[in-house]
């Protein structure tokens, strides 16, 4: 595994983008003949070239919903959520949760793949609770209600067993 992963290295130092993707230059090629059969030098130059369009895609896809992360947090206040939910917005109401639940699965994904810092998420997570709950907000308010009192009335009977 480690003679591959030399071979790799050694590619990816040496390759050049060409008119169909990464190529060795022939004096490069043949010093590898020497250790590696064409096979073997052929593969290894898919790997890495398929590194590399995975590591642009995931630079692309990254910047890509970090912007959608921020442009749709915007619907999760109450009054651009309730505009977008009445079609009259720019956007159609089902196109914002089609890209809410699309962005949603990449963020899952990058997280794996992302150095930096995850973007904002504030708005857009609350986005997806109005999507959520679109259609039962009075419910789940009330429900939201019910768990907030009855964790304060548990909060209140603790305190009262520690006097």
């Amino acid at each position: 595994m480690g003679r591959i992963v030399d071979l790799c290295g050694e590619i990816a130092a040496s390759a050049e983008e060409g008119p169909e993707g990464l190529i060795l230059p022939p004096d490069v090629w043949e010093r590898l003949r020497a250790d590696w059969d064409d096979e073997d030098i052929e593969d290894a130059l898919g790997l890495v070239r398929d590194s590399l369009l995975q590591a642009e895609l995931v630079e692309s896809a990254d910047a890509l919903s970090a912007r959608l992360v921020e442009v749709l947090g915007r619907f999760g206040e109450a009054d651009a959520f309730q505009k977008a939910s009445a079609d009259n917005a720019a956007l159609t109401f089902e196109a914002v949760g089609q890209l809410t639940r699309r962005v949603a699965r990449l963020e899952e994904v990058l997280e794996a793949y992302r150095e930096g810092a995850s973007p904002d998420r504030r708005g857009f997570d609350a986005l997806q609770r109005r999507l959520a709950d679109y259609g039962i907000e009075d419910e789940m308010e009330a429900s939201r209600e019910e768990h907030t009192a009855r964790s304060l009335d548990d909060g209140e009977d603790e305190e009262e067993e520690k006097d």
